[in-house]
């Protein structure tokens, strides 16, 4: 009955912060797919060749991958709440000043900019989610936030496209821009670093964000150093799964339409709906695979590690689906086999984008999501040049996604096995006593 009048009587501020950390994912998503829905008439505006205009595409990832790891150290030290606003003001006057591109140059630079501002969202959201949720929500939370780039690519095209009917390029471009102006207006008045500093939180949701909070030992409280978190085993099994789960994901938003229209033998109308079908059924799944995670952990019947590797699993699985698509007698079918595997690899990412707050030391939350996501482009730039090495090597989509699903399977056994005890990190002084507790967390998680 206590229990009860206290969840009653306790402010869900916290959610709030969800919204705005799902907000800034989703317009994230939305401005750099403006540059896709304009691209013909800016190639033909600025008369680019096909190759120039594939590299104005790909300048965004020069900067987006490289910074990821930059972006999260600064969000440790200067706190998520100054990193993430001004990352979001960055990205949004760089996409509204592309209405002023002259040229070639001038387009690169700013998907350039683009990058360099969007670098700050992931990272800063799984060190936000680290401080202002206890454990048991974080696979919710993280879910929520991660689902904005389903939906951001899902209405993107659309709405973009409609605008682009309405007005000149360029004023879609500033239009898209000032949508997360707006978010930064309401983000700097409504957001702490700190539950504890936000006027809004009541003391009973502070004590439920605390208690819910990993005990952390005295020697934590000093800055990990980059080196020994780069060599932690748990490291290099969130990167390498992450990996294979976005060189998965990416071929939902570069070779999709063009496997629906040539293998498929869909029409350009078909397949704009079939495309988007995926990327919507994914949004609910996540979020809901997020809520599932976390009551099965709240229940007590599994263990945190447990319940991680349970559903990164099962959602690994569902994501394997994309080999047998290639195998499907009618299009109707390899569609629903697409969208069981896209939402798979986002069952998969409602834990992923919870390991950062549940295996790094509170100072490194940010930094360790960063490594895990420059880790995690590389495979989303590196999938669409082997599905497009493999398709001509072969005239084929067949081993393509075959191949894709044999990565899956890869990344199954890496979560099974390389993956160990999920807590946060120790580094203990002495070499020996470091040694044993890598061992018994490797006892503990088989």
């Amino acid at each position: 009955m206590q229990r009860a009048a206290q969840v009653r009587g306790r402010s869900r501020v916290r959610w709030w912060v969800a919204g705005l950390m799902w907000a800034a994912i989703a317009i994230n998503y939305i401005d750099r797919t403006v540059l896709s829905a304009a691209a013909p008439r800016i190639q033909s505006e600025f008369h680019l060749s096909a190759v120039e205009m594939g590299v104005v595409m790909s300048a965004f990832f020069w900067s987006y991958a490289l910074l990821q790891l930059p972006a999260g150290l600064l969000a440790d030290r200067f706190g998520q709440k100054k990193v993430l606003g001004f990352a979001v003001l960055w990205w949004s006057i760089a996409t509204a000043v592309t209405g002023f591109a002259s040229g070639f140059r001038s387009l690169v630079a700013l998907r350039v900019a683009l990058g360099i501002g969007e670098a700050g969202a992931y990272p800063s959201n799984a060190g936000i989610a680290s401080r202002w949720f206890p454990r048991h929500e974080r696979a919710t939370v993280a879910g929520i936030f991660d689902s904005g780039s389903k939906l951001g690519g899902a209405i993107a095209l659309p709405l973009i496209a409609a605008m682009l009917a309405a007005f000149d390029w360029k004023i879609t471009f500033a239009l898209t821009g000032l949508l997360g102006v707006v978010w930064f207006i309401v983000w700097k008045f409504s957001f702490s670093d700190s539950p504890r500093d936000h006027k809004w939180v009541n003391a009973e949701e502070l004590a439920h964000i605390q208690n819910g909070q990993a005990a952390q030992p005295l020697e934590h409280s000093a800055r990990p150093q980059r080196r020994k978190l780069l060599a932690h085993r748990n490291i290099w099994a969130m990167c390498i799964g992450f990996f294979m789960i976005n060189y998965n994901s990416y071929f939902f938003i570069t070779w999709l339409p063009t496997y629906l229209v040539k293998a498929r033998g869909m029409t350009m109308m078909e397949m704009g709906w079939m495309a988007s079908l995926p990327l919507l059924t994914s949004i609910i799944v996540e979020i809901l695979a997020g809520w599932a995670s976390d009551r099965v952990y709240a229940s007590g019947k599994l263990s945190l590690t447990a319940t991680r590797k349970l559903f990164l699993v099962v959602g690994l699985v569902m994501a394997s689906s994309i080999g047998f698509a290639a195998f499907a007698d009618s299009a109707a079918m390899a569609v629903l086999l697409l969208c069981i595997a896209k939402s798979g690899t986002t069952v998969a990412a409602s834990q992923v984008w919870a390991l950062p707050g549940d295996v790094a030391p509170p100072n490194a939350v940010s930094m360790v999501a960063g490594i895990q996501n420059t880790v995690s482009n590389i495979g989303g730039v590196v999938g669409p040049i082997v599905t497009g090495a493999i398709v001509g090597a072969t005239g084929s989509f067949v081993p393509a996604l075959v191949f894709s699903s044999v990565l899956i399977g890869v990344a199954i056994l890496n979560y099974l096995f390389l993956l160990g005890k999920v807590e946060p990190i120790r580094f203990d002084s002495h070499p020996a006593e470091s040694l044993i507790h890598e061992q018994r967390s490797a006892d503990l998680s088989t």
